[in-house]
Formats: C-alpha cells, sequence, structure tokens
C-alpha cells in the first residue's frame, strides 16, 4: 500500500503554509488585480515588488508580487514553531544534501531558504514583521473579502515520492486520489500541518509547478460576490473554474487566474482534522465526484497548466493517468 502512517515526531515542527512569491510582469496589472479587484491589502511597496495581506492575517504579507521578466514563483513560504526548529531544519536538510543558506528577506526574521526533492524552493521562518489585523474593520473589506491563506498545491512529477518526503516533514494525510486495479498508484495526495484538510496538496503532473494557492473566505456568498465583481470589472475572462463544490475537501471553489496566469483558489467550507486517529478518504481517479461534487467538471487547462518554480527544471510525470476532463 501507497499509504503510510502519519509522523508525529517530526525532525521539526512546521506550523502551517504561510506565504508565496509571484514573480510578474506588470505590477501595477497585478496591483488592479489583486488590491481593486480581490480586495486585498497593501502592508507595503517599493519599484520592485508589493507586500499584501488578508483581512484576517497578522503577518506582514502572505502574498509577495515581485517585478520579474517572466512569470514564476521564487518561493514558498512555512513557518515554523520556533528559533529553534529553525536550526533544527537547516541541519535535516543539510544532512540529507539539500543546499541550505540563510539570505536577507524583507520583512521577515532569520529565514532557512533550501528546496524539496524536486527542487521545489521552500523558505522557512518563525517570526515576520507583524500589520493590524483588519478583521473586525468590515469597512476595509472589500473585493472577495478574503480572509487569510490556507494552502499550496502543486504538480508533481512523482506524487508518491513528494508524499513520502512530506510525510518525514509531519504533513498528515487527510484525502488521496488513487488509480484503479490491482496495484493501485497514487494519483494526488492533500496533507495538513494546521489541522484543516490542507496545508499542501500534489498532483500527479509535468512539475514541480505551482498549481495554484487556496485562499480562504467566510462564506460561499463571498465566492459568489467575486463572480459578480470579475464579471463587471474586466475580469470575467480570469474566471477559469466554478463556481462549484469539489467532493475532495467539501469545498466551495472558485479558481481565477491573474494576469500573469498564476492560478488562485477562492474557497470555504472544508473540514477539521486535528484528531490524531483521523484516517485519510480515499477517491478513485475515475469518480466524478472526487473533483466536482457539483458544477461543470474541470477544464483541460485546470490539469495542464501552472506556475513554473524559478529555475527549476520541469519534468514528466512518472505515471500515466487521466481523470475525467470536461471538453
Amino acid at each position: 500500500m501507497p499509504i503510510r502512517k502519519p509522523n508525529f515526531t517530526p525532525p521539526f515542527n512546521i506550523v502551517r503554509a504561510s506565504h508565496v512569491e509571484f514573480g510578474v510582469r506588470d505590477l501595477s496589472a497585478s496591483r488592479a488585480f489583486y488590491v481593486d479587484c480581490l480586495g486585498y491589502l497593501i502592508t507595503d511597496d517599493d519599484p520592485d515588488a508589493i507586500y499584501l495581506r488578508a483581512v484576517e492575517e497578522r503577518n506582514h504579507h502572505s502574498i509577495v508580487l515581485r517585478k520579474a521578466t517572466e512569470p514564476s514563483i521564487p518561493a514558498l513560504g512555512y513557518k515554523v514553531a520556533s528559533e529553534e526548529d529553525l536550526d533544527r531544519a537547516a541541519f535535516w536538510f543539510a544532512h540529507k544534501g539539500f543546499p541550505t543558506s540563510f539570505p536577507d528577506i524583507p520583512y521577515q526574521g532569520r529565514t532557512l531558504r533550501t528546496c524539496d526533492l524536486f527542487g521545489m524552493p521552500l523558505d522557512f521562518y518563525f517570526r515576520m514583521d507583524q500589520a493590524d489585523c483588519m478583521l473586525r474593520k468590515y469597512a476595509t473589506y472589500k473585493g472577495a473579502r478574503i480572509q487569510r491563506i490556507d494552502h499550496l498545491n502543486c504538480f508533481t512529477p512523482d506524487v508518491q515520492a513528494s508524499y513520502d518526503f512530506y510525510t518525514e516533514l509531519g504533513f498528515r494525510l487527510t484525502e488521496y486520489t488513487e488509480t484503479d486495479g490491482d496495484n493501485p498508484q497514487l494519483w494526488a495526495v492533500w496533507m495538513h500541518r494546521k489541522g484543516n484538510v490542507h496545508d499542501i496538496a500534489f498532483t500527479n503532473g509535468r512539475g514541480p509547478r505551482l498549481h495554484h494557492i487556496g485562499v480562504w473566505t467566510a462564506s460561499a456568498l463571498d465566492i459568489l460576490h467575486i463572480c459578480d465583481v470579475m464579471a463587471s470589472s474586466g475580469y470575467l475572462a480570469n474566471m477559469e473554474r466554478g463556481p462549484g463544490r469539489h467532493g475532495i475537501s467539501n469545498a466551495f471553489f472558485l479558481y481565477i487566474r491573474d494576469p500573469d496566469g498564476h492560478r488562485v483558489e477562492l474557497f470555504t467550507s472544508d473540514y477539521l482534522t486535528v484528531d490524531p486517529d483521523f484516517e485519510p478518504l480515499r477517491w478513485g481517479l475515475h469518480d466524478a465526484q472526487r473533483q466536482t461534487l457539483w458544477g461543470h467538471p474541470a477544464p483541460k487547462s485546470w490539469f495542464e497548466e501552472g506556475s513554473p518554480f524559478t529555475g527549476v527544471p520541469v519534468r514528466e510525470p512518472v505515471l500515466e493517468a487521466q481523470p475525467i476532463v470536461a471538453r
């Protein structure tokens, strides 16, 4: 069986997925999309970058828009539980032969920069500058009224290998998709640290590439509202999939693309997974309700297009298997 027991004593303590950095070609266009349309708050900006947070977030940023010649993802960020955990993480990655460094990152404390087994760039930190939480200042709620970042979803060329790697780091499986037959193979996994369905998910495909970041809204009405906002403000074509509801995670969702093609999922209504005896839920690859409990099936772009990581080569997947695709 490809499923392993959870690792309750990982080498260091990861708290949650924290932030993502998007390389974008036009900061003005990205600002209009994320701030004017979606309603993100600007914490700081300069000629080369814009630092954004959602209304609930106390951390300085959960999205960084950085000027780049081509769209890419320079880093994915995770928060750890202590400064000592940073040292433990540095020791673990170095001992395993991964590159490690401690670059100066604006608005963050000491930050470990490394990568996973396929080169996906990872930043770990304990402290970040703080900003005012705007959760109770409802006049600041705009656009989709986004509350916080929730998860990262990536294409990987080998789901089993990625699952094994992140299980060793203490990520716990909540739901998974397998191929059918006598020798089932993992096609996708959803894994968490913070106690809901996922902080990271991996889907079979050309990778590593970022499929999307998931951001949390308080209700399905917020997602329906942003559909009206996008349709009436020039962003109708940026709506890629939804609204609808996943079978996996039970999430009510909408997938949108920013001006550079980076994908964002607005979602709500998943569930708690904190119990140590939680049993992961299995889905068959050809179960149509796994990806869409109701709503239109995912388009071909949703399975094939993603954001490359800066300077990281993309590999073909080891598993040849295809779920249901909308025509």
